[in-house]
């Protein structure tokens, strides 16, 4: 049944890159023919609306959230940028390029280190090295979930945390691997030690899924803030990562939004308005750093196991995730055992 249904999986996978690849042959075509405004706008909605609907063509919640997040919330937004002639897509990118930055959660650019001394980066953070801290944890907790039912509700959402972390640096990690193999390119960052963060603003802008933010910025923050000032372009912009993160999570659950993860970010970004009109006020006290960094990562996990996870277990989205997962094991023991029976008789000749 775990073969049937991978195999399931890679049948679609194949088929939606096709659907991708047609799709922004095509919006790259249309937006080198027009310009910039709603007739762009108009001219790439199909391509807006393939994008929502590719989750729909998926059986596990691995692929359906991996395709939630990468098209229907990030591509999504790009092209929105592109019709108002902004970044990152531009339709003078070669097409393997446009295809990748409009699908995948980069942003790509030439690598700077051509003609000059190559930047050294710390062995823990490259990316060989998270894929296989990742690959070596994630196993773990997936055999520890069998004993969830003798764990707290606190324990069991501190394991959700670290496994939410965990995959998302094995995920982007590995996609940082094919984009610099395939094209040869750089990635932007995509998380810079959250662990660290000073203040909301530093954990969400500067350290925590960076590809959002940098989408975020341009779409609602600028011209929300253009308009009504910084606190409600701040507003705006937590307000449109909740409503997505409950599209994501009505796209992994198949149930309607409750609303807990919009209040989360809401919170976020009505706690991150009141921090920055503090720092504002010259003189007024703020605490050291050694101090302000456990204060944050306790307000952002405090909060988060109060309205985060909790929206991801009355889903069931653990149940979800645990039984793919389970099946994926099954399947690579199946792997194994073919590989050693198909390398016997090749060994026994030699």
């Amino acid at each position: 049944m775990a073969a049937a249904l991978m195999d399931g999986e890679l049948g679609s996978v194949l088929k939606v890159s096709a659907a991708v690849w047609v799709a922004m042959w095509y919006a790259r075509m249309a937006a080198a023919r027009i310009s910039p405004g709603a007739g762009r706008l108009a001219a790439l909605l199909p391509a807006v609306v393939l994008f929502f609907g590719i989750p729909f063509a998926f059986s596990t919640t691995t692929f359906r959230g991996s395709s939630a997040f990468f098209l229907s919330w990030l591509g999504t937004f790009k092209l929105f940028l592109l019709a108002a002639g902004r970044g990152p897509l531009d339709p003078s990118l070669p097409l393997l390029q446009f295809v990748c930055s409009a699908s995948l959660p980069v942003k790509l650019r030439q690598s700077t280190t051509t003609g000059g001394k190559a930047k050294k980066q710390d062995p823990a953070s490259t990316p060989a090295a998270k894929i296989l801290v990742a690959g070596a944890v994630i196993p773990f907790i997936i055999y520890a979930y069998q004993f969830k039912e003798a764990m707290s509700r606190w324990q069991l959402i501190l394991m959700y945390t670290v496994h939410v972390y965990l995959s998302l640096e094995l995920l982007l990690a590995s996609v940082h691997a094919v984009i610099h193999g395939v094209l040869g390119m750089e990635m932007e960052p995509q998380v810079d030690r959250p662990y660290l963060a000073s203040s909301l603003r530093d954990f969400w802008g500067r350290r925590w899924n960076l590809m959002v933010p940098a989408i975020l910025r341009p779409s609602v923050y600028g011209p929300v803030r253009a308009r009504f000032g910084d606190a409600a372009g701040v507003l705006a912009s937590f307000l449109v990562s909740g409503l997505m993160h409950e599209l994501i999570f009505y796209y992994l659950m198949w149930m309607p939004p409750s609303g807990d993860v919009t209040a989360f970010f809401v919170l976020h970004g009505v706690s991150a308005g009141a921090e920055a009109w503090w720092v504002r006020h010259a003189g007024w006290w703020r605490p050291p750093r050694a101090v302000a960094v456990p204060l944050t990562l306790a307000f952002v996990g405090g909060t988060g196991f109060w309205l985060f996870f909790p929206a991801m277990i009355r889903g069931g989205m653990d149940e979800l995730v645990l039984q793919e997962c389970q099946g994926l094991v099954v399947l690579m023991e199946q792997a194994g055992r073919w590989f050693a029976a198909g390398a016997g008789p090749v060994l026994s000749t030699r």
